[in-house]
C-alpha cells in the first residue's frame, strides 16, 4: 500500500467511525428524550429532574449535560421534536388533491392521528405551554423552536391564501389567513386538551370530543362561506380519501386498516405542572 493509499484508508476510516458516533450520539439523545417526556407526563415538571433521568436512563448526570445545558433547555428540546413531527404531518396533509377546504380536512385529519399516535408528545407539549422555561434556555433552542412552529402555522395559512386566490372564501373584516390558523389552532389544541384531561366529557353530555371538534370546525368555516359548504360535499368521503392516499400507514397503525371513525383513545392523564 502506497503513502497515498494508506492516508485515502485513515481517511475513509476516519470519517465513517465520525458518522458512527454521530449516530450514537443521536440515537443516545432520542432515548434520553423518550425517557424524558414520559417522567414529564407523569410527574410534570416540577417531579422531574436531571438526578432522576439519569437514573432512569442508566447515563451519569455528565452524560446527561452532554447533550443538554440545563432541564429547561432539555424541555424546550422535547417540545422542537413534537413540533417537528406535526410539522411532517401537515406537509403531508397539504398534499391532498382536493378543493382548499378539503385540503383543511386533511390537517385536521392529520392533527388527530397526530394526536392518536403520539399521545405523549401531545400532554408533554401542553405542560411545557404552561411552564415559563423559555428565558432559560439558549437563544439557539428558542429560535429553532420558534423556527418549526412557524413552518407548521405556514403550511395551514398558505391553504388559506390558496382559497382566497381561488375565490373559495372572502376574509372580511380585516381577517388575515394567519387569524384563521389561529382559531382553527384554538378549536383543536383546546379540544384535545380537554379530552386528555380529566373531565369526564360523557358527564357533560358530550359523547364523542373528535365528533364534536369536527362539526364545530365545519360550522366555523360554513360560517365563513369557505366553498363547498359542508352540506354540499361529503365531507366523510374526503376523510376516508386522506387517511387512505396520505395517511395509508398511520391509519393501519390506529384503526387497524379501517377508515371509519372510533372514539379516541385515552391519552397520558393530566398532571399538574405547577
Amino acid at each position: 500500500m502506497t503513502i497515498c493509499h494508506f492516508s485515502t484508508y485513515r481517511l475513509k476510516n476516519s470519517m465513517a467511525t465520525s458518522e458512527r458516533k454521530k449516530r450514537q450520539i443521536k440515537q443516545r439523545e432520542e432515548m434520553i428524550l423518550d425517557i424524558a417526556r414520559k417522567m414529564l407526563v407523569e410527574r410534570g415538571y416540577p417531579g422531574m429532574s436531571m438526578d432522576r433521568l439519569a437514573d432512569a436512563t442508566e447515563y451519569s448526570k455528565g452524560t446527561i449535560y452532554q447533550h443538554f445545558t440545563c432541564k429547561e433547555d432539555l424541555v424546550l428540546a422535547l417540545s422542537i421534536q413534537t413540533m417537528s413531527k406535526r410539522e411532517e404531518f401537515f406537509r403531508r396533509a397539504s398534499t391532498f388533491q382536493g378543493r382548499t377546504r378539503e385540503r383543511i380536512v386533511a390537517v385536521g385529519v392529520a392533527e388527530d392521528l397526530f394526536v392518536r399516535i403520539y399521545p405523549y408528545h401531545f400532554r408533554s407539549e401542553q405542560i411545557v405551554r404552561l411552564t415559563s422555561l423559555r428565558d432559560k434556555v439558549t437563544p439557539l433552542r428558542n429560535e429553532t423552536l420558534d423556527a418549526c412552529e412557524r413552518r407548521c402555522l405556514s403550511t395551514v395559512a398558505e391553504i388559506v391564501r390558496t382559497a382566497v386566490g381561488q375565490g373559495d372564501v372572502v376574509l372580511r373584516d380585516g381577517m388575515t389567513p394567519e387569524d384563521v390558523c389561529f382559531g382553527l389552532w384554538c378549536m383543536t389544541m383546546g379540544a384535545h386538551t380537554l379530552m386528555a384531561s380529566e373531565i369526564p366529557l360523557s358527564e357533560r353530555g358530550v359523547r364523542d370530543g373528535s365528533k364534536s371538534l369536527r362539526f364545530a370546525t365545519k360550522y366555523f368555516l360554513d360560517g365563513m362561506e369557505w366553498t363547498p359548504l359542508m352540506n354540499d360535499v361529503d365531507f366523510g368521503a374526503t376523510v376516508v380519501r386522506i387517511r387512505e392516499e396520505i395517511f395509508p400507514a398511520e391509519t393501519q397503525q390506529v384503526f387497524g386498516g379501517r377508515v371509519a371513525e372510533k372514539s379516541l383513545p385515552s391519552l397520558p392523564r393530566q398532571v399538574s405542572s405547577s
